[in-house]
């Protein structure tokens, strides 16, 4: 019998094209498209872009030493020659201070988040899988540390260990832990009971694959989020304790250090002090934008 001749072309390849398979787009693709219509996300996105690049090349920078005295020349106004943006009470240029500063406080702000995700994240997914004992003993220990207010807590902790960069940058990781904690704890406690993961413990899979390859990368995202906007917070942090006295000491160049050496100096040279406030409020600006399009880019229910 011969084949039916009959039908247009363009029938045929519609049918065609009709059976090919529907290939799912990766979501966390989807997610970077969503971000980057996000006007205000991508702006933050930039801003922290140029900022990162500019201090982590700080080293091949033609930069001043930003420890350098020269008392023949403090307090100089912003446009001097040679100083672009002035400089201090002790003739240190405030443009290198604020480049090598930023290296130094957004570094610090990054590795307390690291520290305290790493580490609330282990803790809430034991909490909020293996349950019972285990839930109890870490929700105890984490709601006792919530107890406090969180900036007085990270002044205790600096206080047993003293001051300190590294201490400040490990007393502000321990107050962030309990965030990160009750976070993936929750998301344990909802994927743990769901098809999937029964599937997985009917045919004989461990609690260890199940948690990492399958709890794990389903709390990826309310992590992400949380970690992105957590950043400005540890950046605030690292510099207000810096600002006290407990955190980096003088006379290394960071932003909280240089608030605290220029604050004597409002009414005569007031830059010294604005121009390091104004640094801190750009990248905790950069970062909060971005933070908010990661939150809406990641949620299942955006539109």
């Amino acid at each position: 019998m011969e084949p039916n001749l009959s039908k247009p072309a363009s029938n045929i390849l519609a049918a065609t094209e009709t059976d090919k398979p529907y290939k799912r787009q990766s979501p966390w693709k989807t997610a970077w498209k969503k971000l980057l219509r996000d006007k205000a996300a991508v702006t933050g996105l930039i801003m922290l872009s140029i900022i990162l690049l500019i201090t982590y090349l700080a080293p091949i920078l033609p930069l001043e030493n930003p420890e350098e005295v020269d008392l023949m020349n403090r307090l100089k106004p912003i446009g001097t020659e040679g100083h672009l943006l002035g400089t201090d009470d002790l003739g240190r240029d405030i443009f290198s201070r604020l480049v090598w500063g930023g290296r130094v406080s957004i570094t610090v702000g990054f590795i307390a988040v690291f520290i305290a995700l790493f580490f609330g994240a282990i803790l809430g997914l034991i909490a909020g899988y293996f349950q019972k004992l285990f839930d109890t003993v870490i929700m105890r220990f984490i709601d006792i540390l919530m107890a406090f207010p969180y900036v007085l807590l990270a002044i205790a902790i600096i206080a047993a260990l003293g001051p300190g960069l590294m201490n400040t940058m490990i007393a502000i990781s321990i107050v962030g832990i309990p965030y990160y904690a009750r976070i993936v704890r929750s998301s344990a406690l909802m994927f743990r009971n769901m098809e999937f993961v029964l599937a997985e413990r009917a045919l004989g899979a461990g609690h260890f694959h199940i948690i990492f390859h399958h709890i794990l990368p389903n709390c990826l995202p309310p992590i992400i989020v949380a970690a992105s906007l957590d950043v400005g917070w540890m950046i605030l942090a690292a510099s207000g304790m810096s600002f006290l006295g407990l955190g980096a000491q003088p006379p290394m160049a960071e932003w909280g250090v240089m608030l605290s050496e220029g604050q004597k100096f409002l009414r005569v040279a007031p830059h010294v002090s604005l121009l390091p406030g104004f640094a801190i409020f750009l990248v905790v600006l950069a970062v909060n934008l971005v933070g908010d399009g990661l939150r809406d880019a990641l949620d299942p229910k955006s539109k």
